[in-house]
């Protein structure tokens, strides 16, 4: 008899610890499911090209750090990635524009516009506007129904592209604009908030993991309306 209680208690005491570890790995899915969804869609500034330890250091990295782990950020940036469906290399055409969709983001950014400016590539500028609304209109139809932002692009700098800031500038940044009216969106500013930041650059097109924090702290303001961490 008291043998079988004992079998009883033992067996009791592994069913209370099996229920135990299949709630604790329950409550970790629960809070996965619940942490929002962030994508940064881009090209290879926000890939993190050139960046050292660029798997902590690029921009939707170091995001994810200040946000916390009540969000879920994940970098969809493809090196050489256009707006333009005719461009060099469209992100349409990508793998990482299929895996964005299927993340189904909650929160979007999309940072392209610096491969656009290629002289090759924005003869066909008339198509901008066009293609980033189409761009954009994937992502409104999604049924997760995400907030979505557009952003400038970096400035590029002369000592190495010439007057290629000024088409941004000048032809780039404006088409942006008109994309955000038409689909009634905000826009975030890089192209400011880099503007004097030249030493960032390397090679005057990619930042490097300081230029990445000034992106990330941007976004981080402009999607919780906060100040960043203190670094």
């Amino acid at each position: 008899m008291i043998k079988k209680r004992i079998i009883g208690i033992v067996l009791l005491a592994a069913a209370w610890c099996v229920l135990c570890a299949c709630a604790g790995r329950e409550g970790s899915g629960a809070r996965a499911e619940n942490a929002i969804r962030v994508a940064c869609v881009g090209d290879s500034i926000t890939f993190g090209a050139g960046i050292e330890g660029r798997e902590k250091n690029s921009y939707p990295a170091q995001l994810a750090g200040m946000l916390g782990d009540r969000w879920q950020v994940r970098n969809f940036g493809v090196n050489g990635a256009t707006v333009l469906g005719n461009g060099s290399r469209p992100y349409r055409q990508q793998r990482a524009f299929i895996d964005v969709l299927g993340f189904r983001p909650q929160i979007v950014i999309i940072a392209l516009g610096t491969n656009d400016s290629w002289p090759g590539t924005w003869r066909r500028k008339d198509d901008f506007v066009r293609d980033y609304v189409a761009l954009i209109r994937s992502f409104q139809t999604l049924d997760s129904k995400p907030r979505i932002w557009l952003c400038y692009p970096p400035p590029l700098f002369p000592e190495r592209f010439g007057d290629a800031d000024r088409v941004i500038r000048e032809e780039i940044i404006p088409r942006i604009d008109e994309a955000a009216r038409t689909t009634g969106l905000p826009v975030i500013d890089f192209h400011t908030s880099l503007r004097d930041a030249g030493k960032m650059f390397p090679d005057a097109l990619h930042p490097d993991a300081r230029g990445a924090r000034v992106m990330a702290e941007t976004v981080y303001t402009a999607i919780t309306g906060q100040k960043p961490p203190a670094r």
